[in-house]
């Protein structure tokens, strides 16, 4: 579509609007205004016509405006006077007159009856090509009006941590099509789980958008998701919906996602308790060893079905015995990690205290090996008041007994 022929027509600029869904209560909390053009009996997406950095600003911002407007004027006649409307904005065009046109904007409707705090002002972060600082600032008074502000297409690409943590986001929208390449899959886990850390840390609340299926959605839902999006769910419409449009589907498929993962926690809990069984009887049966070289040594020979590398380590993390590491199905003694120091590792100093305390060993989660690369879990047992034994169990074995999610 040509620039000129959609501002010459901008009665053929329309609203879509597609409904943002709720974890705790399974209903439409809220719909971002996504602009469309009618031309001949079809409608077509004005994300290019938005995108384009070729278009004059004027264009855009005229466009822009239009549909906002359009927008508006049915939320105020249609719909739940809580539902939340999402209204994009390029950041560049915002700081142009620093949103004074935005926010003049959205006073006339709050003079005509809508409240400010129902707006999410959704930029993107990675487009910006301004000062952060000066960004960050703007949104912050943004914010004194009761606006709301998200950060879009969050995971997208590469995502400046420090950038998001600079401009305090309320929302961050995390995408998830990338979980549909697998070839991409594990590593782009491992940034979602970041970013998922980091919105705990600033108090941000985690939308899961572009959910094309049902496995994203149970990501979504197991890593904190509180809000949904996506055609999985809902695809873009010029109408509102039902606000319990998908309650009972939703409220089922949670269901489905709680009963997998009690059984995996279950399979874990099983695993740790074997385990404890296990080693408790083992270290009986070899308390008459020498060393703890020695004792590693003895339980390698009975461990094999499940581990490949065994060391002990006193309280402060430091390593008393060597490694005891199997390569090709040989048990190798490696006495260059005695008195290496783990210490720095997360959650270590944690765990030594949870199992002085319990008196009982632990199962890690999954993690990837230093070494070898390869997704494990380490089970941890105290031996006694200072000294820990370590076990890595092989991602084999894991498979084997389902523990490998």
């Amino acid at each position: 579509m040509d620039a000129l022929d959609i501002v010459a027509n901008l009665q053929h600029v329309i609203p879509y609007y597609q409904a943002i869904f709720s974890a705790d209560e399974h209903r439409v909390i809220g719909y971002e205004v996504l602009g469309r053009y009618e031309s001949e009996g079809s409608v077509f997406s004005l994300g290019p016509f938005f995108h384009d950095e070729t278009i004059p600003e004027e264009f855009r911002l005229e466009v822009d405006e239009t549909v906002t407007k359009k927008a508006l004027d049915y939320f105020l006649s249609n719909g739940d006077d809580s539902t939340f409307i999402f209204l994009n904005r390029d950041a560049n065009l915002l700081m142009l007159d620093r949103a004074e046109s935005f926010l003049k904007l959205l006073f006339q409707y709050e003079e005509k009856g809508l409240s400010l705090e129902r707006i999410v002002l959704e930029i993107n972060e990675q487009h910006f090509k301004g000062d952060f600082n000066q960004l960050g600032h703007l949104l912050t008074y943004i914010r004194t009006y009761g606006i709301r502000v998200a950060l879009d297409n969050i995971g997208e690409h590469s995502s400046n941590l420090e950038r998001i943590s600079l401009l305090d986001p309320d929302i961050l929208k995390i995408d998830l099509r990338e979980l549909r390449k697998t070839s991409t899959n594990y590593s782009y886990q491992d940034v979602l789980y970041s970013l998922s850390l980091l919105a705990r840390k600033i108090g941000a609340t985690l939308l899961y958008e572009d959910i094309e299926a049902a496995f994203q959605l149970q990501y979504a839902w197991r890593n904190g998701g509180r809000y949904y999006q996506g055609y999985y769910l809902a695809e873009p419409f010029p109408h509102l919906l039902s606000p319990d449009f998908l309650k009972e589907r939703l409220r089922q498929e949670c269901h489905h996602f709680i009963q997998q993962e009690k059984k995996k926690l279950q399979t874990l809990y099983n695993i740790s308790e074997q385990f404890q069984l296990r080693i408790t009887s083992l270290l009986m049966k070899y308390k008459k060893t020498a060393n703890f070289n020695e004792l590693i040594t003895c339980l390698s020979t009975e461990l094999g079905d499940a581990c490949f590398r065994i060391y002990i380590c006193d309280e402060d993390g430091f390593q008393q015995s060597a490694n005891i590491f199997r390569q090709n199905n040989e048990w190798k003694l490696q006495p260059e990690y005695c008195m290496k120091n783990w210490s720095w590792r997360p959650y270590f100093l944690e765990n030594i205290i949870r199992m002085r305390s319990r008196k009982r060993g632990i199962l890690s989660d999954l993690y990837a090996d230093i070494e070898t690369g390869e997704t494990i879990r380490t089970y941890s047992y105290p031996i006694d008041e200072r000294h820990y034994l370590f076990i890595d169990l092989s991602y084999s074995y894991l498979f084997e007994h389902d523990a490998h999610y």
